[in-house]
């Protein structure tokens, strides 16, 4: 194997295995370079201009990590939360973000997005930091994902943040309070009451 390649998988093993082509052309690596080891099979591309070391396993929720790393504010929400938490049966198409408001429309094609845009506090409120594989996801709490479910019900159906709740209050780790926190938070505390009472 060509020095070249040595240099670049020692820089991609540095990262956990997995680069963004812009990422790794800054540490050193060259367009070319990459190209040829995609060619070689020493990377694999997991996506536009996301490179994995093919010897390093697949990566866990390697659609998640790749927006972390692109639109750094970004916090996993909605469906694509619920998915995360296995509180759902839906499958996301789409990995549905919140970004502050006064934050531009992410410009990326791959994985697609669905972005919310959420005011300070309720954008702030219930996130969680979850290490995969050496990368931090930002994803809400169940709390907070279940009481934004409600606030955007409209976007997303009724129906499927019905079943959050219900999967939610059949966790044997609920936590009520904290669940009305962030209803009170997004301000739909009087619209999920009415479910949780007929659920207990």
């Amino acid at each position: 194997m060509s020095a070249t390649f040595e240099k670049a998988k020692r820089i991609f093993a540095r990262h956990n295995g997995i680069l963004r082509s812009s990422e790794a052309q800054k540490l050193g690596v060259h367009p070319q370079t990459l190209t040829r080891m995609l060619k070689a099979g020493l990377l694999t591309k997991e996506g536009k201009g996301f490179y994995r070391l093919t010897e390093i396993p697949v990566v866990r929720d390697i659609d998640l990590i790749q927006v972390s790393k692109r639109v750094p504010k970004a916090v996993i929400c909605l469906i694509s939360a619920l998915n995360f938490h296995n509180m759902t049966t839906q499958i996301p198409r789409k990995i549905y973000i919140a970004l502050p408001r006064e934050t531009r429309k992410p410009r990326i094609n791959y994985p697609p997005l669905e972005t919310v845009w959420l005011s300070s506090k309720p954008y702030s409120s219930g996130i969680q930091r979850h290490a995969r594989d050496g990368f931090q996801i930002p994803v809400y709490s169940k709390e907070k994902t279940v009481a934004d479910c409600f606030k955007f019900r409209g976007k997303i159906g009724e129906d499927v943040a019905i079943e959050a709740l219900e999967e939610y209050m059949r966790d044997r780790d609920r936590n009520i309070e904290e669940l009305l926190k962030y209803a009170r938070i997004d301000r739909v505390r009087t619209v999920i009451e009415p479910y949780m009472k007929a659920l207990t």
